[in-house]
């Protein structure tokens, strides 16, 4: 470590220490008390004290480019999110997939001296520097989904749970298929050079193997439609019988539904990844081979707002015995099924 690092990681340290310590004695939220609740149409709406206005709030918000359902859910949650309250103002910058531009978007964030950042990076180690900057000048960081090189750039990070999303599959897949150890699961992953795919898959291997069965066969698509369109066909022409097929992501699963439909095949069931509306509309209807979805929450940037404003007004997460607001959320990845499509529908995003 040179002595500059060194000096930056101490000032970091310091910065976070004494934040921590500040929160010790703040009060907040925590009590059970009967919350209101009213429906939006971004779903049910539960309010508690940390809901009534407190001091003006700016926060600055960077995601990529809104290239991919998902994506661009997340921006657009994010927004609704600080619509709901009269004291954020989300300054929204355009999303982007070039690095450099992020980064400049973080420095004119820093420069403004907004109160708070919400940042998914398109690179989390290459935005990490930036970040620590931000931290450094005392702008709270909540890093969202791809998580930065130093555990100083943020103060607190919001994380999906690839693993997780894996692991509900099989478990679904496993509950479905009982005690035939002869049946023959199939797997249509996302891009295998991303870590995020590695995690997704061995959750997936994982939980199988916890009831006696493996995948049988397996191709990798690239979050794309026509991805998933090609990945698919080879598939269905490599097997001749599937019992059960889990595909990593519902944007490319627009394809994967393509080639199941151009092949005439329905003696299996699909399991979605990710959460997209037409997947959970496909549950719905009774009549498709989709049976079920796993969320992996495009709510993660609208959940970053949350917590950004509690940190900027020093409020505690509501519930939690402790003061203060984690250091790490992260989400759970549910299976949405004919019995639940209607509770998660409202936070399906549109691929």
């Amino acid at each position: 470590m040179t002595s500059s690092t060194a000096v930056r990681t101490r000032r970091v340290s310091g910065a976070f220490i004494a934040a921590a310590c500040a929160a010790l004695v703040v009060s907040g939220c925590v009590s059970n008390e009967p919350r209101d609740e009213e429906t939006t149409a971004t779903g049910p709406v539960t309010t508690t004290e940390n809901d009534e206005p407190g001091d003006k709030v700016v926060i600055g918000f960077s995601a990529p480019a809104a290239d991919h359902g998902w994506m661009g859910a997340i921006t657009s949650a994010a927004e609704v999110e600080a619509e709901k309250y009269e004291d954020v103002e989300l300054r929204v910058a355009e999303g982007t997939n070039e690095v450099n531009v992020q980064i400049s978007q973080i420095e004119g964030f820093i420069n403004d001296g907004v109160d708070a950042i919400v940042l998914l990076p398109f690179d989390g180690a290459a935005l990490t520097d930036v970040a620590l900057d931000a931290m450094e000048a005392g702008i709270p960081v909540i890093n969202v989904d791809r998580e930065f090189s130093s555990p100083f750039a943020a103060r607190t990070t919001v994380l999906g749970d690839n693993y997780g999303m894996g692991v509900s599959a099989g478990t679904y897949i496993c509950e479905q298929l009982g005690d035939n150890k002869d049946a023959v699961v199939a797997e249509i992953a996302g891009i295998d050079a991303l870590p995020l795919t590695t995690d997704r898959s061995n959750g997936f291997k994982d939980a199988l193997e916890d009831c006696g069965l493996d995948v049988d066969a397996r191709v990798a698509a690239d979050f794309t439609v026509q991805g998933g369109e090609e990945a698919t066909a080879n598939l269905l022409s490599a097997e001749p019988k599937i019992d059960a097929i889990w595909n990593h992501d519902d944007d490319q699963g627009v394809g994967v539904m393509a080639a199941i439909d151009n092949a005439g095949r329905d003696e299996f069931f699909l399991v979605g990844g990710a959460g997209s509306r037409n997947m959970m509309e496909e549950i719905q209807s009774g009549d498709s081979v989709v049976q079920a979805t796993v969320i992996y929450p495009s709510t993660q940037a609208a959940d970053g707002v949350k917590l950004a404003r509690l940190i900027a007004q020093n409020k505690t997460v509501g519930d939690l015995a402790s003061i203060g607001v984690p250091r790490t959320v992260q989400l759970f990845a549910p299976v949405v099924t004919a019995d639940n499509v209607e509770e998660y529908l409202p936070i399906g995003f549109d691929s």
